[in-house]
């Protein structure tokens, strides 16, 4: 059986969302972008807007948005495309700390449809796909497998093999755990493909996002295969010294704990995000 992967990329964020289907035209979107624009604080719809394009093109129906972790350098379009098209929000576990999102704010994951756990097979339409929960990077990452087509959306785990991995210093994040993570991917054939979520292309090469285990493997500078923990853990601290925030880490997390639904209007019809001062 066929999966069939169509790749859109938002250049502002390097973010890559990923519409996958199967013969039967049910399909799945995986981490959707919806644009920010930081200094004038608008948000708009022109990536997600392309997906809905594409999906509309190619007659599928949506079963599931996905979301690999709550991310942080991009606002969700999960809400939207669920308003637009129907199909159910999921992700694994994840965090609200920080925002003060006031005592009638769920704490238990329940705006999302669904919350996967480790090792849960589900389907996308007739492909058989399978959670393996992938922590390290963030406490909520999730690596969504296609189980026969040998296809594994990895999101920030691992990254294009010359550059590494996630980062593990914001929110709750952990090197040592994404490390254990990482083994469990290795566990899978050489051949799987693996597709990231994002791209920070090294010596100026173009943006790519598919890898396969062998290629993590042999080539990941932080996380080949045989190197130890100690090791891993030591590389990833240095990489992190003196890294900036996401740009968009601030508004992205407080709306993507909400599966990407904006906060409601206030009295004066005007939606506010909160901006946490002097905490970083």
């Amino acid at each position: 059986m066929s999966a069939y992967i169509q790749s859109f990329i938002d250049p502002k964020t390097n973010t890559i969302s990923y519409i996958v289907y199967g013969e039967n035209k049910q399909c799945a979107v995986i981490d959707p972008v919806l644009n920010y624009d930081f200094a004038f604080a608008r948000t708009s719809t022109e990536a997600a807007d392309s997906i809905i394009e594409y999906i509309h093109k190619e007659n599928l129906t949506l079963l599931w948005i996905l979301e690999t972790h709550l991310h942080g350098d991009h606002l969700s379009a999960s809400n939207y495309l669920k308003k637009q098209l129907g199909g159910k929000t999921g992700i694994s576990t994840y965090l609200s700390q920080i925002y003060h999102l006031g005592i009638n704010f769920r704490t238990d994951g329940s705006q999302f449809d669904h919350l996967f756990t480790d090792g849960e097979l589900f389907q996308i339409g007739s492909l058989k796909a399978k959670a393996i929960h992938t922590p390290g990077h963030t406490p909520a990452c999730m690596t969504y497998y296609l189980i026969e087509e040998g296809i594994a959306f990895v999101g920030d785990t691992l990254l294009m093999p010359d550059y590494g991995t996630g980062r593990t210093d914001l929110f709750g994040g952990d090197a040592h755990i994404l490390y254990q993570s990482i083994q469990k991917i290795y566990q899978l054939p050489n051949e799987i493909r693996l597709f990231s979520c994002h791209d920070y292309p090294p010596n100026s090469r173009n943006l790519c996002w598919e890898s396969t285990v062998a290629d993590q493997k042999y080539h990941n500078p932080i996380a080949r295969q045989g190197i130890s923990e100690i090791e891993f853990v030591e590389k990833r601290k240095a990489k992190e010294q003196n890294l900036p925030n996401p740009s968009q880490i601030l508004p992205a997390l407080q709306v993507n704990i909400s599966a990407g639904e904006l906060p409601l209007p206030e009295s004066n019809n005007i939606t506010y995000l909160k901006i946490p001062l002097n905490q970083f």
